[in-house]
């Protein structure tokens, strides 16, 4: 009687078991379908969305961007194309000071005449967001495949601001520092870390730009400043202890250095030409060094203007410009009209038209952020050792 008592028990418990795994894959199934249901319900709201936007930006049908030398090429050409409905117009002629300058003259009359702006960190983070006209970038991005972080860079979106929501950066070319050297007098290999530069030995044999003015050279100088394996010991010796001659002349500083004068040269922009002229010069390239190199963004981010003529169509605009064919046109129109080397922050386009792109293995940094792009701690640090120096 107790055997067969046990084997009743058994039998009721095996099929309590089985009843009981069927209620959980009952439950498995309906989470999938739930998952399945809500994902479903996303889509279509983006996509709904998108309808509204691509039929309000027809019905604007104009569309005013504001930027650096590749704007026309990239919105006149290349997403005129994509979207024939939105006549583009574009400004980009002058420097970027004398755009900018344009932009709050025309806001001061009330005229609201731009919907996006394309130029360089400096131009927006200083005027734009101080003056408070323009919107987040944020809220525009719609296209999945552009909210998609992992398909960026370090698998997120990069901002300028510190709340990483107004001024968005699409751009990341390699630098390394913007060191340029005399190849009958210079060795590269022979130097392996930032610090090997300040031998003694080549003391007096070091020409730059004038760091005390403003230019492209800061970006190297945010760098070695903000680099927590150089640092501002390292900006310090460099102009105390090297005796630097600086010329504010780009054409120069190049000049001085094909012609052996001096061995190395700090931060001269348009060594390209002077190689192609057959000047006897290279530029130590990003990754070189064991500290590591890092990315700059040139004219490569984007903004919103508050109280924007054509909001759908700058909705529109800005979801093609990051997205992959929106990047893609960008690598293509910069390499056109000034850069070959600089790389879309986007990871999954073909980058094989570039002549310099980020590799793996080297520690790049990102000196276009709130907490380095001010000059003021550098700029400070020169003078006073300048000052000693003299």
């Amino acid at each position: 009687m107790t055997m067969h008592r046990i084997d009743a028990n058994r039998a009721i418990a095996t099929k309590l078991f089985s009843l009981m795994m069927c209620l959980v894959g009952v439950g498995r199934s309906l989470s999938a379908i739930e998952r399945t249901a809500d994902a479903a319900e996303a889509k279509l709201a983006w996509q709904q969305e998108w309808d509204k936007t691509l039929e309000g930006a027809k019905k604007e049908g104009r569309l005013m961007v504001h930027g650096a030398s590749e704007v026309p090429i990239l919105f006149e050409e290349a997403f005129q194309k994509a979207y024939p409905d939105i006549k583009v117009t574009t400004v980009s002629v002058g420097r970027g000071t004398e755009r900018i300058q344009r932009i709050m003259t025309e806001r001061r009359a009330g005229q609201y005449l731009v919907d996006l702006y394309i130029g360089s960190p400096w131009d927006m983070f200083s005027t734009f967001l101080p003056a408070n006209i323009i919107e987040p970038i944020q809220p525009l991005l719609l296209l999945p495949e552009v909210v998609d972080t992992s398909k960026w860079w370090k698998g997120r979106h990069h901002y300028v601001d510190a709340e990483s929501k107004y001024i968005f950066i699409f751009e990341g070319a390699p630098q390394g520092g913007g060191i340029i050297y005399n190849k009958n007098l210079v060795e590269p290999k022979n130097f392996r870390s930032f610090w090997d530069l300040l031998d003694r030995k080549w003391k007096g044999k070091v020409v730059g730009i004038d760091p005390t003015v403003s230019g492209s050279h800061e970006q190297n100088l945010r760098f070695f400043y903000y680099n927590p394996q150089i640092g501002p010991e390292f900006v310090k010796r460099l102009y105390g202890e090297m005796d630097i001659v600086m010329s504010r002349d780009d054409r120069q500083v190049l000049d001085w250095l094909g012609a052996g004068k001096y061995a190395f040269a700090y931060f001269p922009r348009n060594a390209e030409d002077a190689v192609k002229q057959g000047l006897p010069i290279a530029e130590i390239p990003p990754g070189h060094f064991k500290e590591g190199a890092f990315v700059d963004p040139y004219t490569g981010l984007v903004s919103y203007m508050n109280r924007a003529p054509h909001p759908f169509a700058a909705k529109v605009a800005v979801n093609w410009l990051l997205s992959r064919e929106g990047q893609i046109a960008f690598q293509k129109a910069k390499a056109k009209v000034s850069c070959d080397s600089c790389e879309s922050l986007r990871e999954d386009i073909p980058k094989d038209n570039l002549s310099l792109r980020r590799r793996e293995g080297v520690n790049y940094m990102l000196t276009t952020r709130p907490e380095m792009i001010d000059m003021t701690p550098i700029r400070k640090l020169i003078k006073e050792t300048l000052s000693k120096t003299k």
